[in-house]
């Protein structure tokens, strides 16, 4: 069977989405064109009122009223434009100039070099096929082709195409922002060939870093058709209960285990035009004389809404919408006199009380209670529960895919059937009837038999070790094996299904309250061959016990192991250093104290670096202070793309005291070794800054750039591929013959150096851009990577610059400025400016 290799991907439409499609792909390697209408120059004819399509759509007309710009001006604003976006599409703002740019008119033949082409133009039907009809002679054998629509029928797409490319057709649909959001759905026609999905699918994961579902060819698929009838939902419960925005989104963010924008707030990042766009596709597709839904009544457009868009008040991106910034101040809309007033309230503490609640005890507890709040809870959640169960036949292969829907494309915690199965599956389903009996609910729809009898209700819910419920196909169904899914050792799973979870797998070589050290065994119970430090404290904090079992570790390693990883399963490598640990014995010996536990974690720190097997951070999300020395410190660091990685003691008045700053000085010496330029200032300058200003990298990408990660480091797309990417790391290193690097003396920059750098530092301190205490902090940073008070070219050891850090970090602790930042960041978690 041929393999399917993407070497370049063509995304048709500049818009919103398109361009950022684009941004996520040169993020990942792989290199894209991105095409829109030609900008023309020449003056040309103005086409009928209303004919013209926007940005982000095709047409064979010209752009009216001439012009002298270049013919990709579309283009190239869209791409200026993805450096400004927040949050960022790209990995690096610079990345932008990677984007090739290309136009209907001049450029069609380069869609022949395109494995993968992904149309993403206007959510228009006609423009859509228009299109379509243009690109055909143009797509080569083999390439696939993929529709980015919301919700538009991908079969009906499909028939603007030659049969020669209809079995390579199907939709694709990410969520914005597609670099940040998990969620990608996949949608078949009846003439798309499986291994079309089944490649789609694997480079989705692997190489985008994606969680695929599979969604049937109905209405906005899954995610927006339960998330958006959702929103309706509670749109409507909040007037049925008489509350506030406000108050409706502090009860649905992080209180309820979502995402913590809540409802409304959500809806303006969107973009209530957007929303707008997805209720319309259920509305003209959806009810009486057209496909049969039970809730289609709910589908109309919410009158507020239809008065905000009469209004262009479409959300963030207009400045307002259900909420308005007014300078500092947020205020909310009052649906009744459509004037914003004053926003912030919270919801009742004893809701809040409830929701902490075990999940069954939660449920009853919102069901019977009689406040508005909890009511309304009961009635949101009892509502998608309905719906979900209604709908999971025509819509999903199985439960499992509408619970990843909306976790990964809706930020929840849990997906409804996850949530109803954790309550008590049968009484759950009692209530729900209830309430459609009583007339509590949406619809009149009963719920579907297999709820009540039969294998769901037999197994306690949908979801189980055996697989998850298909309502179509009668059964539960396991989760697809393609290949790519090898590569996940632990991927992420529902509730229910009894996946290994990663505490309990494998052989424990030794486990204490701080650390795990352990190894994963192979199929066929063959042992491990590269040991794994898992880190327990809370946020991964580097205590001295951590530090103990990290060089227990490094023992066991080189005893017995190929290698050792550093690998967490879950959204934080290392916060750093545990400052709260540190506390008693700086209360009961002062800063001497701490000097002998700092010498320890930087002689860890060396353990790691020069250990006679290769270790490897495997990095995700923070790594911070002392996790970012852990990892620079590593033979080498294999990170996913939304890693975090800086040097930020400065934000609690400290010093990089774990060999941040030798290492900083290290790399600039061994920089200017490699170059023409010897003078080492130039390398150091960059580190010492982001030292300085505890810069962190909001990317593994931008965290290279600033020097945390190297050329030689692997990013991972995908979060649920490192641990399998880190341990053949790991195991290629040793079957290389890796041997620790040589301890080599270092030339620094010296008294020189340090006069340059504190004579900038003069300036913004005088200028008022720093405080008195900034100024002393940096300048204790400058002596460090300059090799403090030495001649320009003296060599030093590591050695010789961790005590120059011992030092400035212990000073610094008796210092009642960094004594302060230090009490409000642990009092509040937020830095104090001194």
């Amino acid at each position: 069977m041929q393999k399917f290799t993407v070497k370049k991907v063509a995304v048709l439409g500049a818009g919103v989405m398109g361009a950022q499609i684009a941004a996520h792909l040169v993020n990942v390697k792989v290199p894209v064109v991105l095409f829109d209408l030609p900008d023309n120059s020449a003056p040309t004819l103005p086409a009928s009122p209303g004919s013209l399509p926007p940005e982000g759509a095709a047409s064979t007309l010209g752009r009216p009223g001439g012009g002298t710009g270049p013919k990709n001006g579309i283009v190239i604003k869209a791409i200026e434009g993805l450096k400004k976006l927040k949050p960022a599409p790209l990995g690096v703002p610079e990345d932008a100039a990677l984007i090739q740019q290309a136009n209907y008119e001049e450029h069609m033949e380069q869609l022949l070099e395109c494995d993968l082409i992904i149309e993403a133009i206007a959510e228009r039907m006609d423009w859509k096929t228009d299109l379509y009809h243009k690109i055909a002679p143009f797509i080569a054998e083999g390439a696939i082709v993929a529709s980015n629509t919301s919700g538009l029928s991908i079969t009906k797409l499909s028939e603007a195409l030659p049969e020669s490319i209809k079995p390579r057709f199907c939709g694709i649909h990410f969520f914005n922002p597609p670099r940040y959001m998990t969620l990608v759905e996949l949608i078949n026609t009846p003439t798309t060939e499986p291994k079309v999905l089944d490649d789609l699918e694997a480079f989705a994961v692997s190489a985008l870093g994606k969680g695929v579902i599979r969604a049937h060819d109905t209405p906005n698929f899954i995610a927006n058709r339960v998330g958006i009838a959702g929103m309706l939902a509670t749109i409507k419960e909040a007037e049925t209960f008489g509350l506030t925005y406000d108050v409706v989104d502090d009860l649905t963010g992080k209180k309820l285990g979502r995402a913590s924008s809540g409802t409304f707030r959500t809806a303006d990042v969107v973009g209530l035009d957007t929303m707008a766009h997805v209720i319309r596709t259920l509305q003209d597709n959806l009810g009486p004389g057209k496909a049969e839904d039970p809730f289609s009544d709910i589908y109309g457009t919410p009158p507020v809404l239809a008065k905000l868009l009469e209004s262009k008040s479409l959300g963030q991106k207009t400045g307002a919408g259900f909420y308005k910034k007014v300078g500092r101040d947020i205020l909310r809309l009052d649906p009744e006199s459509m004037e914003y007033v004053a926003a912030g309230a919270k919801a009742n503490e004893v809701v809040g009380r409830m929701l902490k609640k075990p999940a069954g005890e939660r449920l009853k507890l919102l069901r019977e209670a009689e406040g508005a709040e909890a009511r309304f809870l009961w009635a949101i959640l009892r509502d998608q529960f309905h719906y979900a169960a209604v709908h999971l036949e025509s819509i999903a292969e199985t439960a499992r895919d509408i619970d990843f829907a909306m976790r990964w494309g809706f930020g929840a915690k849990q997906g409804p059937f996850e949530l109803w199965q954790q309550a008590g599956w049968k009484q759950v389903a009692t209530w729900i009837q209830e309430d459609i009996d009583a007339g509590r609910a949406l619809s009149k729809a009963p719920l579907p038999d297999w709820v009540f009898k039969g294998p769901v209700a037999d197994a306690g819910g949908v979801h189980t070790a055996e697989g998850s419920w298909s309502a179509s196909a009668k059964k539960f169904i396991p989760r697809r094996k393609l290949p790519v899914y090898e590569r996940q050792h632990f991927p992420e799973d529902v509730l229910g299904a009894n996946a290994p979870a990663f505490e309990t797998t494998g052989t424990t070589l030794h486990e204490d309250d701080a650390i795990r050290l352990w190894t994963l065994d192979g199929a066929n119970g063959e042992k491990g061959d590269v040991l794994i430090a898992s880190i327990k404290t809370k946020m991964h904090a580097i205590s001295p016990d951590v530090a103990e079992g990290l060089a227990m570790g490094v023992d066991l390693a080189e005893k017995g192991y190929k290698g050792m990883v550093i690998w967490s399963n879950d959204e934080m490598f290392s916060a750093g250093a545990d400052l709260q640990a540190m506390l008693p014995a700086f209360m009961m010996g002062g800063a001497r104290a701490i000097e002998g536990a700092e010498a320890e974690l930087q002689n860890v720190m060396l353990k790691l670096r020069y250990a006679a097997v290769p270790v490897v951070s495997a990095i995700r999300g923070l790594a911070l202070g002392g996790g970012c020395e852990m990892a620079v410190y590593s033979a080498k660091r294999v990170a996913a793309m939304e890693s975090y990685i800086g040097l930020v003691e400065v934000g609690v008045g400290l010093v990089p005291g774990a060999g941040g700053l030798a290492y900083i000085a290290r790399r600039a010496a061994e920089n200017a070794a490699t170059s023409t330029n010897k003078d080492i200032l130039p390398f150091l300058t960059e580190g010492f800054t982001a030292a300085a200003m505890a810069k962190v990298g909001t990317s593994a990408i931008e965290s290279r750039k600033l020097g945390y990660l190297l050329d030689s480091d692997v990013i991972v797309p995908n979060k649920d591929e490192l641990l399998f990417i880190a341990l053949n790391e790991a195991r290629a290193l040793f079957n290389s013959g890796y041997r620790a690097p040589h301890k080599r003396p270092f030339p620094v920059v010296g008294r020189n150096g340090l006069a340059t750098i504190k004579g900038q530092l003069v300036n913004m301190r005088d200028g008022g851009f720093i405080s008195a205490h900034d100024f002393h902090i940096a300048s204790l940073i400058a002596n460090v990577v300059c090799g403090g008070d030495v001649d320009a070219g003296t060599l030093v050891t590591e050695e010789y610059l961790m005590t120059l850090e011992r030092k400035a970090f212990c000073s610094l602790l008796e210092n009642p400025k960094t004594q302060e930042r230090i009490m409000g960041m642990m009092s509040t978690g937020k830095p104090v400016r001194n």
